[in-house]
């Protein structure tokens, strides 16, 4: 790269940096890249820290030492937060989003990328402070939204599927409880696909009773992994037995009358959780 302005290289690296969040990168890179002075370059990631911050984009963590460097960690003040919670609730009162059993057509929303990608960065607000290895989900309506939380954490992501899948190589399998209808039914996911004592967070874009999730934390068990948290898009109200207790949710479905074609919803539990992370 020939060598920037200022004005270039500050632009450069604000853009380098929100395109590799929780990458360590070293002053050194910056230096080479830009063929400037640490000290120039310090200089610029205070600029660029100090509006990240300002503008609630994230936070720039400087770790010391030789192998040390600085690492994007992405955020939402509660501002946007509560805007973007609000969309989406918004978009999902749509009474001709109804479905027979009390469910939501949501395949516009989660085959929105523009939307998909902000959801994404506001869970990875969320679970920043853990130590994530993976981001798991159920084939399929949960792999854009677990795509785009891996993105932001910088984690690959593991598909749990209820077929076996020939290309995936040998498969780890068990039986659960379907929480709302509560029949038996089976989940797999490849021996490849995760590594021994990973720390997972898991994702699903719809909770009625929690039993998909409660399975895939049943199944996170075989390979001796962490449970560091659950994410869901949308959990339904009025369940008399949630299988799962400790969750991350955008909006609430509070009320459904098909025959009145009334659907609404009301932000689930995610700024308050936000706002505990904020704090910190």
């Amino acid at each position: 790269m020939k060598k920037l302005k200022r004005s270039g290289r500050l632009v450069d690296m604000t853009y380098y940096l929100l395109e590799h969040p929780h990458q360590l990168v070293s002053l050194s890179y910056f230096s080479e890249r830009y063929q400037s002075a640490k000290s120039s370059i310090s200089e610029d990631l205070t600029i660029v820290k100090e509006i990240f911050e300002s503008q609630g984009i994230g936070s720039l963590l400087t770790i010391a030492g030789a192998s040390g460097g600085v690492k994007y960690v992405p955020m939402v003040c509660e501002e946007e937060g509560t805007q973007l919670v609000e969309e989406l609730c918004s978009k999902l009162e749509d009474k001709e989003r109804l479905l027979p059993g009390g469910y939501l057509y949501m395949m516009d929303i989660l085959g929105s990328p523009r939307l998909m990608n902000e959801i994404g960065r506001l869970f990875a607000a969320v679970f920043s402070n853990q130590k994530i290895d993976a981001v798991m989900t159920v084939a399929m309506k949960g792999i854009p939204l677990a795509y785009a939380i891996g993105s932001y954490l910088d984690v690959p992501v593991s598909i749990v599927r209820r077929d076996h899948r020939v290309t995936e190589g040998s498969m780890v399998s068990i039986n659960y409880v379907s929480g709302s209808a509560k029949r038996i039914q089976t989940m797999s996911l490849a021996r490849r696909s995760l590594e021994e004592g990973a720390n997972v967070l898991i994702v699903d874009d719809f909770m009625k009773a929690g039993g998909t999730a409660r399975g895939m934390m049943d199944l996170l068990k075989e390979f001796n992994a962490n449970v560091v948290g659950i994410g869901v898009l949308v959990e339904a109200e009025d369940v008399e037995e949630r299988l799962v207790n400790d969750y991350v949710s955008i909006a609430r479905l509070e009320e459904v009358n098909v025959r009145q074609k009334l659907v609404k919803v009301v932000p689930g539990n995610f700024l308050k959780k936000l706002n505990e992370v904020n704090q910190l």
